[in-house]
């Protein structure tokens, strides 16, 4: 499977993984074809609290690895006081 056969889109708190496996062509004798074809989709609602901007997919050795980054939790400040 290629980059090119996989998507993995962010939609508000929903990631979408879809693609299209393709076969291939084998040269020599086979007995058994077991591999599935096809199209695909997996749709996930992502939890509170993750940070869509840095959300990273990487395809290797025909893994998908997608990481979802938690946000930053917010930190407590000290507001300044204007006025008299």
């Amino acid at each position: 499977m290629s980059r090119e056969d996989v998507a993995v889109d962010l939609t508000g708190n929903r990631l979408a993984v879809t693609g299209e496996l393709k076969a291939q062509e084998r040269e020599g004798r086979f007995h058994r074809r077991t591999r599935r074809t096809g199209k695909f989709s997996y749709r996930v609602p992502l939890p509170r609290g993750v940070d869509g901007d840095k959300v990273e997919a990487a395809l290797e050795n025909g893994v998908l690895t997608v990481r979802v980054p938690k946000a930053e939790p917010a930190q407590p400040r000290r507001i300044e006081i204007t006025g008299e």
